[in-house]
């Protein structure tokens, strides 16, 4: 089964948990691209009545052009349920490393925002610790990123610039820049998370800890069910 087929099987089991009257979180990367597709036939086939808040310009587009309605945190405050994907999730606590598709902080807001965040992932996600197999997305402001570089490199970081198919910098949707951080595995991630909060010019980190209640991880066996705790 490829990589693209466990992630549909991932999002079709996320989206079955999605009912009439809700307001949804739309995550976004390529994970979440397959359950965003699998709302939008619930909403054409089903009449599914949703309202939508997606996670980037780029989940957003996918949605309206489908048909899903979308609504704000000026409307609605307070989000159901939000379905997103995940680029490493730690065995037994469900704590994330989120970013790499460059929309950290609308995540981490639209997670904090909501009453249950489901993960949806294949089986390569899972890991033993985080940092182990990628590196750890943090968001900084533009204006003297490089002294930001600096200090957080002083928390035993190597963090580096990520750049654009240009080789610009890039840019997320909020015009921020990405550091994209090399720790390795870490130790106590929730401690790390809290160091890189401290950070001056640090807008937000990839670290979503303790946030996700479930993770429905596929697996060529079927999709496997993990909740935080458990």
């Amino acid at each position: 089964m490829s990589p693209d087929e466990l992630k549909r099987q991932a999002a079709k089991a996320a989206i079955a948990l999605v009912e009439s009257g809700m307001i949804v979180g739309l995550g976004t990367g390529s994970t979440a691209y397959f359950a965003i597709e699998g709302l939008i036939r619930r909403v054409r086939e089903e009449k599914l009545d949703i309202l939508a808040i997606p996670t980037s310009e780029r989940s957003r587009a996918q949605a309206e052009a489908g048909g899903i309605p979308i609504t704000d945190f000026a409307t609605h405050r307070h989000i159901d349920l939000t379905i997103d994907g995940a680029d490493e999730i730690a065995e037994g606590t469900l704590d994330l490393v989120k970013g790499l598709g460059g929309a950290l902080l609308r995540e981490k807001i639209v997670a904090a925002s909501s009453a249950r965040l489901v993960i949806i992932a294949d089986d390569r996600k899972v890991v033993p610790g985080l940092g182990a197999t990628t590196r750890i997305p943090v968001e900084v402001v533009p204006f003297g990123w490089e002294t930001t570089a600096d200090r957080i490199a002083a928390l035993g970081a190597d963090p580096k610039l990520r750049v654009d198919a240009a080789g610009a910098p890039y840019r997320t949707d909020g015009g921020n820049l990405i550091m994209d951080c090399g720790f390795g595995r870490l130790d106590d991630a929730g401690a790390t998370e809290r160091a890189l909060s401290h950070v001056v010019g640090v807008v937000e980190s990839g670290l979503f800890i303790g946030m996700a209640e479930t993770a429905l991880v596929a697996t060529p066996a079927g999709v496997r069910r993990m909740v935080r705790g458990g």
